[in-house]
């Protein structure tokens, strides 16, 4: 049965025919993030490829979200010799699956992005916010837009949880804190999302009645306001 649900959802894929081959571990990831993949494909029509990268350096992180073509790839290098679950080294094994499922939900939440041909950009009415963003060093900007999608992505991955396993959203939220909890080495890096985790500890957060990216959004600009007047902020101290 597990393996005819990787062989549909590689089959959708133009880039792998079949579930022969997968390792174990590979076929974990896939069945445990086969709903949200199915949902991604089939009622989204988001297109999406998988990837199983045959090999792959230590440094690679397990999964990943790419675009080529006006596809999104999501990659998994589970291959290279590291530990790929080491990111779930804390959590119970029978929630494993479900923080993988988060994992690839977040994924998820990039490729819709990418899909609706705002990568990068933010929501009408944050335009001005990203024209002062303009004039900070390029690597900055580049910071600022990728924390931006972590912080969305991350809000999707909740949503997602929120509402197919209510029950175990405080379970996924404060691992997902734990992940994102700053530290001295990570300060002010791209995939600091705390300014938007802090507004969804509970599943109350989201907007049951809209779309789930719909949900995602409202936090996500909630997000975006704080952390636009905690930069005004600084800039007016530093003066």
């Amino acid at each position: 049965m597990i393996k005819r649900i990787l062989t549909s959802l590689l089959i959708l894929s133009s880039s792998l025919a079949s579930a022969a081959g997968l390792t174990d571990m590979e076929t974990r990831w896939l069945t445990a993030g086969s709903a949200v993949l199915t949902y991604a494909k089939k009622e989204l029509k988001l297109p999406i490829d998988i990837i199983v990268q045959p090999t792959g350096k230590p440094t690679d992180v397990p999964l990943a979200l790419g675009f080529q073509d006006g596809r999104c790839k999501l990659v998994l290098t589970m291959r290279n010799g590291s530990n790929p679950e080491e990111i779930l080294a804390s959590v119970p094994e029978a929630q494993r699956p479900l923080m993988i499922e988060a994992m690839i939900a977040h994924e998820i939440g990039h490729c819709w992005r990418y899909a609706q041909g705002v990568w990068h950009a933010p929501p009408a009415g944050f335009e001005e916010n990203a024209g002062e963003a303009a004039h900070d060093h390029a690597q900055l900007q580049e910071l600022e837009e990728t924390r931006r999608e972590e912080g969305f992505a991350d809000l999707s991955a909740l949503a997602w949880v929120q509402q197919r396993h209510p029950e175990q959203y405080a379970a996924v939220a404060d691992w997902m804190r734990k992940v994102r909890e700053p530290s001295a080495a990570s300060a002010g890096a791209s995939h600091s999302t705390m300014p938007w985790l802090q507004l969804a500890q509970t599943g109350a957060a989201f907007d049951a009645e809209l779309p789930l990216f719909e949900q995602a959004s409202n936090v996500w600009r909630q997000g975006l306001m704080a952390t636009g007047e905690q930069a005004v902020s600084q800039r007016l101290a530093g003066r």
